[in-house]
């Protein structure tokens, strides 16, 4: 407790102040008057402070002390508590004592840099914060509360403000040849806390490269981490090239994001930085190529990629330019839209081209899932199997899925595979019911088949989004995505591709609403599907194939699938499970259920440490009305 702890309570306060300083033993103690008298006794021995002026006051004597320098950094490191780095974190105790002009400042992840005597730095973040005592004296008394109450400020100096420091990496070197390593030293009591403002040393600190795909700004509690540099803000990108590895486009991206947390607003700004002109990647014959991006577009949203962004005024394009942001309409954008009976596509939200094309029933010989229905059992998929191969062999490629199902009716057929022991005839007829099951209308249109469209389907540089809300049904969407994308990756994955153009391009898949097509289940057509797209994603690396997964249910995307995506990229979920299924570190994810539009969190293990970011507040394409 300090001096004004005795001295707050006037005489009118009622406990008993006022008839204490009335008693007249106690007059001239205090040099004050009382009932009249001059209480000036003393003064010749007492009033002359050390200027020789006259302290008539009766107050102790007042000097002027100015501190010599300044003070550097937020505090220091306290040993008081305990100081220890140690491989294990729990085992940790690295605190620092902040002054209290800089207490309103320091915040829970708030990155800071403590130096050691050689000139290298402990990089780490605040993982707490806490108030201790500074005195012996209890606080949680009568006096100290009603004190509290009476007053409108808040001594900071009568307590210890301590920060829990993370160790994340020592940081040496300078400029160019700037590295990081493990913790390995423990820094000096007394060794001054200061905030990382240096460009070069918070990317060294976290691991983030210099150069590669921009994904945001780095960010702590919501508000982007400023420094000395021209921009103030460090910027967060993705390696895109094979000097350190493959580029973590090819090793998959997932982006989870609750409704209206800016999903669509990011993928397609990270979407933009694939197409951008300056970036390619060498092909195995040797060339140079720019990524094929071919987006599965659910609400009609990535077409739009095409325009310019109205809203985005020509300061904030002088920023992008800045740092080097890829921006404006992507001109090389088609909207391949699925034919489909009944069903109209409007179309009137983008200037893009539109190419009509139809499925194949062709494509069921390689990928017979697509007529299976739902819940064909482990007996029933191969009779649908050799049906399917009897009537290739019949009909050749041109056979249409009607023509499928008039096969079917015929009653031999049903007698002699029966006969024949290949075929139950209740087997048949099971897999006759599901194949009608299948939604008309989405096979066999008036329209160009897919598989004569592979150079317009992968462009290399070309956005080619295929649009299925005008479909009626969710099956015939699932129809359409999962043919299109099996196509694609049976290309990429086969040693005789029917296409050479999707085997020789770089390309990314993205896939909105991925959950409703790459979801874990029983049935032994969910189980093909996965596997196919499991096999896709262990094999991306080598064949330049990469998912771009984008999904508000990341819970319900296959295990199998969800274990080969190195860059996770969380906007705001308030689903439990659906935080919980992504796996981030803890600390991240207790921020997730209260992030802003736009807020994010990145996970990237081979990228760099986790980190919070911020997107652009405008989408580098049009989007939206």
């Amino acid at each position: 407790m300090t001096l004004e702890d005795f001295t707050e309570f006037g005489d009118d306060e009622g406990d008993g102040g006022g008839d204490a300083a009335a008693d007249p033993a106690t007059a001239g103690r205090g040099g004050t008057e009382r009932d009249g008298e001059d209480a000036t006794d003393g003064a010749d021995k007492n009033s002359i402070d050390g200027d020789g002026e006259d302290a008539t006051d009766g107050g102790f004597a007042a000097y002027d002390v100015e501190p010599t320098g300044e003070d550097v950094g937020l505090g220091v490191v306290s040993v008081s508590q305990g100081l220890r780095v140690a491989e294990d974190a729990d085992e940790t105790t690295l605190k620092a004592f902040v002054t209290a002009g800089n207490r309103e400042a320091v915040r829970l992840g708030k990155y800071l840099l403590v130096p050691y005597p050689d000139g290298e730095r402990l990089f780490c973040r605040i993982t707490g914060l806490e108030y201790a005592q500074e005195f012996r004296s209890d606080d949680a008394t009568e006096i100290h509360a009603r004190r509290q109450m009476r007053r409108d400020d808040f001594a900071e100096r009568d307590y210890k403000f301590m920060a829990e420091l993370e160790p994340m990496s020592v940081v040496y070197g300078t400029g160019d040849d700037m590295k990081r390593r493990m913790t390995d030293r423990v820094p000096k009591p007394g060794a001054i806390v200061e905030e990382a403002s240096d460009d070069a040393e918070i990317k060294t600190g976290l691991k983030i490269p210099e150069d590669g795909v921009f994904l945001g700004h780095l960010s702590v509690g919501g508000e982007k981490v400023r420094t000395a540099a021209e921009p103030p803000t460090v910027d967060y990108r993705v390696k895109d090239d094979y000097a350190d590895g493959d580029p973590l486009a090819f090793r998959h991206t997932l982006v989870a994001g609750g409704t209206g947390s800016g999903k669509t607003h990011a993928s397609k700004n990270v979407l933009r930085q694939y197409l951008d002109a300056d970036r390619t990647y060498p092909t195995g014959d040797g060339r140079e190529s720019r990524m094929a991006v071919v987006q599965f577009d659910p609400q009609d949203e990535y077409a739009q990629m095409h325009d310019d962004n109205p809203d985005l005024d020509a300061d904030f394009a002088r920023r992008l330019d800045r740092e080097g942001i890829a921006y404006g309409g992507h001109d090389d954008t088609v909207a391949l839209v699925p034919r489909a009976a009944n069903a109209t596509y409007p179309g009137e939200g983008h200037r893009a081209e539109r190419v009509e094309f139809t499925i194949p029933f062709s494509l069921a010989q390689d990928m017979p899932w697509l007529v299976a229905g739902s819940g064909l059992n482990e007996n029933q998929y191969p009779a649908l199997l050799t049906l399917l191969n009897r009537f290739f062999r019949d009909y050749g490629d041109s056979g249409t899925y009607s023509q499928f199902l008039s096969y079917l009716d015929d009653p031999a057929l049903k007698e002699e595979l029966d006969e024949s022991g290949r075929i139950h005839e209740a087997t048949f007829d099971a897999v006759k019911r599901r194949v009608r099951g299948v939604p008309g209308g989405v096979f066999d249109q008036d329209a160009k088949p897919i598989t004569e469209l592979d150079h317009t389907l992968v462009r290399p540089g070309g956005l080619s989004v295929v649009p299925t809300y005008h479909l009626p049904t969710s099956r015939q969407k699932e129809i359409v995505v999962l043919a299109v994308a099996g196509l694609l990756v049976d290309d990429k994955l086969s040693n005789d591709p029917d296409s050479d153009r999707i085997e020789e391009t770089p390309l990314l898949i993205g896939m909105d609403e991925a959950h409703n097509f790459l979801a874990d289940a029983d049935t032994v057509q969910a189980q093909k599907v996965v596997q196919k797209f499991t096999e896709a994603a262990k094999q991306g690396r080598k064949e330049r194939l990469g998912l771009f997964l984008i999904t508000q249910d990341p819970q319900d995307v296959a295990e199998s699938v969800f274990k080969q995506i190195n860059t996770k990229v969380v906007l705001n979920l308030g689903d439990e499970d659906a935080i919980s299924s992504v796996n981030i570190p803890s600390n991240l994810a207790g921020k997730v259920p209260y992030m802003e539009k736009g807020q994010m969190v990145v996970y990237s293990p081979d990228n760099s440490e986790p980190v919070e970011l911020i997107g652009l507040s405008k989408c580098v394409t049009r989007h939206g009305d």
